[in-house]
């Protein structure tokens, strides 16, 4: 089936647009795999979210460019890392140095099973989620997808996040999300939502920070 002149112009324009990007720029020569580098260090900075001696989670991590960021949050003066840091995704990363990478579906149990015993019954200080559908271009579609992930790493933080910790989202405004900030509102103590600089103005995207699980 042909290429449509309306679809070879849109994938022209967004080539162009992510190679004038001025953070893609600085992520190629600051050493990061991903230009969403800057989303989370921008979160980061104005959230406290990383320090030494924490366990950290980081769901669809690939290509791992937010566990870089954890990585540098979490190692001593020697380079070591302090605490655990744990990626995970259904694709590829290549490594980074004292972490572990989880290469699977974290619903299905071989990935569980590995999960449960690198965590030896102790629980998460931080989730992180920055997990997105392949976009069809449909938007109910594609909102219900997003929508999806976003239900599964909850599901994930009410099974492994300690009380105290903090879950990070990304979300879609759109069909479904007023109704999932409602979702973390009834079991989380505090819910925001941010919208980093390096989250571009037409997206629809926003981070949700949740902090403190409610006792059941």
């Amino acid at each position: 089936m042909p290429v449509s002149n309306k679809k070879l112009r849109s994938n022209r324009a967004w080539i162009e647009r992510h190679i004038n990007d001025p953070f893609v720029k600085r992520s190629k020569a600051e050493g990061y795999r991903a230009r969403s580098v800057y989303k989370l260090i921008e979160l980061d900075e104005k959230e406290h979210l990383l320090k030494p001696g924490l366990t950290v989670v980081d769901l669809g991590a690939a290509p791992g460019s937010w566990t870089q960021v954890v990585h540098e949050k979490l190692v001593d003066k020697n380079g070591e890392v302090r605490g655990r840091i744990i990626a995970m995704d259904i694709l590829p990363m290549d490594p980074i140095d004292g972490v572990t990478f989880l290469q699977g579906d974290f619903r299905e149990q071989s990935v569980a099973d590995k999960l449960a015993e690198i965590l030896n019954g102790d629980k998460v200080d931080v989730v992180l989620s920055d997990m997105a559908p392949n976009l069809s271009g449909i938007a109910a579609a594609d909102a219900a997808r997003s929508l999806l992930l976003n239900e599964l790493a909850l599901e994930f933080c009410l099974e492994h996040l300690k009380p105290t910790g903090v879950f990070v989202t990304k979300a879609f405004q759109g069909s479904g999300y007023s109704q999932y900030v409602e979702a973390l509102k009834r079991v989380f103590k505090k819910v925001a939502a941010k919208k980093p600089a390096a989250s571009r103005d037409t997206s629809a995207e926003v981070y949700l920070v949740a902090r403190g699980l409610k006792q059941s």
